[in-house]
């Protein structure tokens, strides 16, 4: 639109310039041959306008006609060039404008699209963050979940696990028990029995020593009974080869006559011959001697 404008006005100074002399008019109507049809139509009003300041202008003198169309041509000529420089000028200037906004819309176009991009990839980026989050929450919902079963189930492996080992406690509790009873019953009856057989050989050696006191006795009262059939029972007593208490051979005693040799070698001589006074006693009895 600011071209088109100025280029009006450069149209109106030109058909001015044309109306005072027709050459220059064709000059400058050759100089804006490149113009659109809008200005070649204002071309030829002009040079109508030229023809009828022409005839007015026949009819002043000759003189000053020559004068003035010779300072008219020149000026004419300056300010269409003037003109056509400022034209060209407006033009560049237009086109730099235009280029600039042409310039600017790309730039606020670009700036748009950046913004709307942005928009885009910030709302993506929202829905995906939300999409994560409601994924992570799920997944953390899921886990606490998952975590509360194997929680409730590790609970519950303890207490079975706990209950368990207390069976398993009372159990080994019972069999201690039972096999401390079992122990204490078997050292009782261990207890017991050595008693028995301590009171069993108790027994056996009072009968024994009883059995031996007896014999002892027995002996003691078959080596009297002897001695005092023999003797009387005086160690002094004599009988021809026979002398002393058990009237052994005189030959026996060794030459030795004490009381203590003639008790030991009677108990010799009767061990030897018949084991025991009793034995002794016995023979007596049957063939009366010894």
């Amino acid at each position: 639109m600011t071209f088109k404008h100025n280029f009006k006005k450069v149209l109106s100074a030109t058909a001015f310039a044309a109306a005072l002399v027709v050459a220059p008019a064709a000059n400058v109507s050759a100089a804006t041959n490149d113009a659109s049809s809008t200005q070649q139509s204002a071309t030829a009003t002009s040079q109508d306008q030229q023809a009828s300041q022409d005839q007015a202008a026949s009819q002043s003198s000759a003189a000053n006609q020559s004068s003035s169309t010779s300072t008219s041509s020149a000026t004419s000529t300056s300010t269409v060039k003037k003109t056509t420089k400022k034209a060209k000028k407006t033009t560049k200037k237009s086109k730099k404008k235009t280029s600039k906004k042409k310039a600017v819309r790309k730039v606020a176009k670009k700036t748009t699209k950046k913004k709307a991009t942005k928009k885009k990839a910030t709302k993506k980026a929202k829905k995906t963050s939300k999409k994560s989050t409601k994924k992570t929450t799920k997944a953390a919902t899921a886990a606490v979940t998952a975590s509360a079963g194997q929680s409730q189930a590790t609970d519950q492996q303890d207490d079975a696990a706990k209950k368990a080992a207390e069976a398993a406690a009372k159990k080994a509790a019972a069999a201690k028990k039972a096999a401390a009873k079992k122990k204490a019953a078997a050292k009782k009856k261990a207890a017991a029995k050595k008693a028995a057989a301590k009171k069993r050989a108790a027994a056996k050696k009072k009968a024994a020593a009883k059995k031996k006191a007896a014999k002892k006795s027995a002996e003691k009262a078959a080596k009297y009974w002897i001695a005092m059939r023999e003797s009387g029972g005086y160690y002094t007593a004599r009988n021809g080869s026979c002398y002393g208490r058990y009237q052994l051979l005189i030959s026996y005693l060794g030459g030795d006559l004490s009381k203590k040799n003639q008790e030991r070698t009677a108990d010799r001589y009767v061990y030897g011959r018949y084991g025991s006074w009793v034995n002794a006693k016995r023979f007596w009895l049957a063939h009366n001697w010894y």
